[in-house]
C-alpha cells in the first residue's frame, strides 16, 4: 500500500476510537464527506467491510475490529520513531498530551511544567482533566497520572509527588446545628458531598483507616460532583462535608473556614505517578517532561 493507504489507515484508526464521523474528522482536520471517502476506499482497498454504519451509530465489524487491534499498538510506534527522527541533532519540541484529574494539574503537573514550557518555547502541552483510568495508548495520549505505581506491564511508571492525606471538613456555618462525626459510620447521618466517578458511573466511597484497620463509608447528601474544586467549593458554602486532599484543603482550616474532622482516621494515599508507553525511544520532549515532573522529595510539597 502507498502513502494514501496510510492516511486512510489513520482516519479509519480514528472513526474506530471515536465512533463518530464528525468528530473524528474534526480532529483529523478534514470534511466528514472528505473521511467518509477515505473508509470506503479503504474497504474497498481490502475487499471487506469495517464499519457498520447508521444515522445515529458507528460499529465495527468483526474485520474492523481485527484491524483496529493491529493498528493501535504499531501506529503509537510509528508517532513515536517519527518524533524521535525529527528531534535528532534538534532541542525538543513538539506537543505532549496528558490526561489526569484536576488535583494532580493543579498540585503538581502545571506548578514544575511552568518553568519549563518558560525554558522550552518549542514544547507544547496539553492537559486534559480526567478521573478515569484512561488508555492512553487508545485515546493518543502521551502520559497519564494516576495515583500509586500499580500499571500494565507495557507501561512505566515515574513518581512525581509525595503521598498525601485525604481529609473530612466541613465549614462552620455547617456545623452551626451538626454534631461533629467521631467515627466514619457518623457520617451516614451528615449531609455529604460525593464524587461520581466516570468509571461505571460510581459514587466514590469514602475510606479510611486507624491502627491498621481499613473502613469503606457510603455516603449520601444533596450534592454530587465529578470536580475536586466543586467538591471543596460546596464545603466552602457550607453544603456538606467534603473528602479531599489534606493540602488541598490546608489553607482554609488554617484559617478556620473549614473545620477537620476524623483526623485519626485519615488514610494516606500513594502519591501521583506518571505513566507511559513502555518504548524504545521516548520522545526527547517527553523525556524532557518526565524529567522535570520526577519527584525528588521536595519538602515543600508535602
Amino acid at each position: 500500500m502507498g502513502i494514501e493507504s496510510l492516511n486512510d489507515l489513520r482516519a479509519f484508526h480514528r472513526v474506530a476510537l471515536e465512533r463518530n464521523f464528525t468528530r473524528a474528522a474534526a480532529q483529523l482536520g478534514m470534511s466528514r464527506s472528505g473521511l467518509s471517502h477515505a473508509i470506503t476506499a479503504l474497504e474497498a482497498k481490502l475487499g471487506v467491510r469495517l464499519l457498520m454504519r447508521t444515522t445515529r451509530s458507528v460499529s465495527l465489524t468483526e474485520a474492523g475490529q481485527r484491524l483496529l487491534n493491529t493498528l493501535q499498538p504499531m501506529l503509537s510506534e510509528l508517532d513515536s520513531e517519527l518524533a524521535a527522527i525529527r528531534s535528532l541533532n534538534t532541542k525538543p519540541a513538539g506537543t505532549v498530551r496528558i490526561t489526569a484529574n484536576d488535583h494532580a494539574i493543579n498540585s503538581v503537573l502545571w506548578p514544575r511544567l511552568q518553568q519549563l514550557l518558560k525554558n522550552s518555547p518549542d514544547i507544547n502541552v496539553e492537559l486534559s482533566v480526567d478521573y478515569g483510568l484512561t488508555d492512553i495508548v487508545a485515546q493518543q495520549f502521551d502520559a497519564g497520572v494516576r495515583v500509586g505505581d500499580i500499571v500494565d506491564k507495557d507501561m512505566i511508571a515515574v513518581r512525581i509527588g509525595p503521598d498525601f492525606k485525604m481529609a473530612v471538613v466541613g465549614s462552620k456555618d455547617y456545623f452551626a446545628d451538626k454534631p461533629y462525626p467521631l467515627v466514619p459510620s457518623d457520617l451516614t447521618s451528615h449531609n455529604c458531598i460525593n464524587l461520581r466517578l466516570p468509571t461505571l458511573g460510581g459514587l466514590y466511597a469514602w475510606d479510611f483507616e486507624k491502627e491498621g484497620k481499613s473502613q469503606s463509608v457510603r455516603v449520601t447528601g444533596q450534592t454530587v460532583f465529578n470536580n475536586t474544586y466543586l467538591m471543596l467549593q460546596g464545603a466552602l458554602d457550607g453544603l456538606g462535608l467534603a473528602y479531599v486532599p489534606f493540602n488541598l484543603v490546608a489553607e482554609y482550616t488554617n484559617h478556620g473556614q473549614l473545620k477537620s474532622v476524623l483526623q485519626d482516621w485519615w488514610p494516606t494515599f500513594p502519591g501521583y505517578h506518571l505513566y507511559y508507553a513502555n518504548r524504545r525511544q521516548v520522545p526527547p520532549a517527553l523525556s524532557h517532561i518526565i524529567e522535570a515532573l520526577r519527584f525528588k522529595h521536595d519538602k515543600s510539597m508535602m
